[in-house]
């Protein structure tokens, strides 16, 4: 149907009037067609009318195109528009012929009719979606790639001239200013659709005029009027005296006036297609695109490469969303393993040190009973009884005591041979006082204690508590049984210290005559236990044993309380060294189970113990360690082995850096395959469209440029 060849500038003004007012007095059909029911006009154009008409055996409506203008018709171009349409019959997105009647009066041609009428009329609503422009758009390159196939060069592309079906999908007609590719007479398109060159009567066809109008088009589409059509540029042409200068001044204003932009502005259309449509909107031919089929391939390449961007992005995201799904069942299983691993490695760790704690406490244990028994079967002597009877009668003269001080140093002596023979520390010194408290002989001599009274210390009383030195009560009474002393500060080396005290008695055991003793620093009592531990742990600062006073929770010895590290401590410093109350709450309460382990449950064990020196020696000390307890004997004192929670839990923590570098490397490798697929993915993709185009495209290229 061509509604608009009124368009076309094949005629000059006079007889473009004159064929309109023949037109509008149509009011019957110019004449019947065999065949068909003529049912009413659908329009009138320079050279005749269309007619809508019903075949007669089918039902089907076709559209009669009449050749009415006889005196302004030009037959050839009658016959050319007929036989090109003939020509191309085959493809679906052209005008269908039916039938020719060449002997009519007046000639005629039956083609298909299209419901919807024109793109044109559909456009008088307003512009179109991308998407509806870039269909119709995608279905006219088709119908130009068939026909420029076959030679034909549309030359008059525009909207009047595509047709809409059914499903609104459009068909390209009217031929009649198409050309053959190896013609070289001009043809002359519609003002604002035709490119530039073409705006010449003496052009030569070029496969570029269309590519030209085809972008005018799509840009019609999307606008709602074609490019640089406006009021001034169309006063401009209407005040031109002919057609040569009509044409020059259009040719002038596509040239030097600003390349059209208002495309840009459509929505849902990408900077891609705007330059696709730019470019085949150039003004210069050479930077056109070569033909229809260079544009449809290049459309085609876009839509598939927008429609495989979502795959691609599924294809790299989907992977991502997955690890991202699957990143906190991973983080979730690799922490229960995780904390898994750190419960069992500190249950096993705290398990070891309470077994430590138990072992070391009953060698401790051990090895004070060990020191009493020797004192006491010294004590038991009658030879000693009767030297401090003797001395005592003497009044302890020192010209007259000399016998007992033999006698003394030779047990000592003795004692300390079978103790170094068997590997087992000697003690720090052995004394006896007389029953008022006096110190009367030292082995070490120490003219500090001897001849001075000690009567307020607990190894002299017994009752647990020392007094005062200057408010020990008058009626103090030397102990009369085995005692181990409470735990007290040493004046020489500041470490804690513990005395084993027995009672020297007359030969009715009635009355106690005398008092021996002997000391020892708590840190040597402790070292050969402490030397097997930290033989085993392969190092001193990973595992630690401490004693500690479950009355008050102070810490008596520490591997740190060296005679360096507390000599220039205050003594109130030195006081604080304790444990905090919820530990000493846990040390008494374990205390009065008197060592019934079936019963201590977990008060024997704390995996976040805190360290006392920790407040004096921050760097080595301040953090959370593993502890274990046990009291030792009937003393008031808790053995500890300790052990640095970061050192347990090293193994697993190095188990979780090498689970998190093994789950990072597993994403990096699979997204590096991921990425590596889809590269030859899109490779071949892309080799196969090339292929495809260069096999389309080259026999075209060479009968179209």
């Amino acid at each position: 149907m061509d509604s608009n060849l009124q368009d076309t500038l094949v005629q000059n003004a006079q007889d473009y009037e004159q064929s309109r007012s023949r037109s509008r007095q149509q009011t019957t059909p110019p004449a019947q067609v065999p065949g068909y029911n003529l049912i009413h006009c659908l329009g009138e154009g320079a050279y005749g009318s269309v007619w809508l008409a019903e075949e007669l055996n089918t039902g089907k409506k076709v559209a009669i195109k009449y050749y009415t203008n006889r005196r302004g018709l030009d037959w050839s171009l009658l016959s050319r528009e007929v036989e090109k349409l003939a020509t191309l019959y085959t493809s679906r997105n052209i005008v269908g012929l039916l039938e020719v009647g060449w002997e009519s009066e007046p000639p005629y041609y039956v083609m298909e009719y299209l419901e919807q009428g024109s793109l044109e009329s559909l456009l008088a609503e307003g512009p179109l979606s991308a998407t509806d422009a870039l269909r119709i758009s995608k279905s006219v390159l088709l119908a130009l790639v068939h026909a420029h196939g076959r030679g034909i060069l549309h030359c008059d592309l525009k909207p009047a001239n595509v047709l809409l079906d059914n499903d609104f999908e459009p068909r390209l007609c009217d031929f009649g200013q198409s050309r053959l590719t190896d013609e070289i007479s001009p043809a002359l398109g519609t003002m604002f659709y035709m490119a530039p060159e073409q705006a010449d009567l003496n052009a030569v066809p070029d496969a570029r005029w269309d590519v030209y109008a085809l972008g005018a088009l799509f840009y019609t589409m999307l606008v709602g009027s074609p490019p640089h059509q406006s009021a001034e540029n169309d006063k401009q042409i209407r005040k031109a005296r002919n057609l040569e200068e009509q044409l020059t001044i259009y040719r002038k204003i596509i040239r030097q006036q600003p390349r059209p932009s208002e495309h840009r502005k459509a929505t849902g259309l990408d900077k891609r297609m705007c330059e696709i449509i730019d470019r085949c909107l150039h003004p210069d031919p050479e930077k056109r695109f070569a033909n229809p089929q260079v544009v449809l391939d290049l459309i085609e390449q876009h839509e598939r490469q927008r429609t495989r961007k979502p795959l691609v992005a599924l294809g790299l995201l989907g992977p991502g969303l997955l690890f991202l799904a699957m990143a906190p069942i991973f983080g979730n299983a690799m922490h229960s393993a995780v904390d898994t691993a750190r419960e069992i490695s500190t249950d096993r760790s705290l398990e070891s040190n309470s077994l430590s704690a138990r072992l070391l406490a009953r060698s401790l244990e051990r090895e004070l009973d060990d020191r009493r028994r020797e004192l006491m079967e010294i004590a038991e002597d009658p030879r000693l009884r009767t030297l401090i009877l003797e001395a005592t009668a003497n009044q302890w003269e020192e010209d007259k005591i000399q016998p007992l001080w033999e006698y003394l140093a030779a047990q000592k002596s003795r004692v300390d041979s079978v103790r170094q023979g068997v590997g087992r520390p000697t003690d720090t010194s052995w004394f006896i006082n007389d029953v008022q408290g006096y110190q009367r002989w030292r082995e070490p001599f120490n003219e500090y204690t001897v001849g001075r009274r000690w009567a307020h210390r607990d190894y002299f009383h017994g009752l647990n508590k020392e007094f005062p030195r200057n408010a020990v009560p008058e009626d103090i009474q030397p102990t009369r049984k085995p005692h181990i002393s409470q735990a007290f500060r040493s004046q020489a080396t500041f470490r804690y210290m513990v005395a084993i005290s027995v009672p020297i008695w007359d030969e009715r055991k009635e009355n106690v005559i005398g008092l021996l003793a002997r000391t020892s620093h708590l840190g040597e009592l402790l070292n050969e236990y402490e030397q097997r531990l930290h033989l085993d742990s392969g190092t001193d600062a990973d595992r630690v044993i401490a004693l500690v006073d479950s009355r008050d929770g102070k810490l008596l010895n520490h591997p740190w309380m060296t005679r360096e590290n507390l000599k220039d401590l205050p003594d109130e410093t030195i006081d604080k060294l304790a444990l905090d109350s919820s530990d000493v709450e846990r040390l008494q309460q374990l205390a009065a189970l008197n060592g019934d382990a079936t019963q201590t449950g977990h008060l024997d064990r704390n995996e976040l113990y805190d360290d006392p020196v920790g407040t004096v020696a921050r760097d080595a000390y301040q953090e959370k360690w593993l502890a274990a307890f046990a009291p030792i004997g009937k003393t008031s004192w808790v053995a500890i082995v300790q052990e640095r929670r970061a050192r347990t839990w090293h193994p697993v923590e190095e188990m979780r850096t090498g689970l998190m570098n093994y789950g990072i490397w597993a994403v990096l490798v699979a997204f590096a395959l991921i990425g590596l697929m889809w590269f030859f993915v899109l490779r071949a993709l892309n080799d196969r469209f090339f292929r495809n185009w260069s096999t389309r495209g080259g026999p075209y290229r060479r009968s179209a440029i």
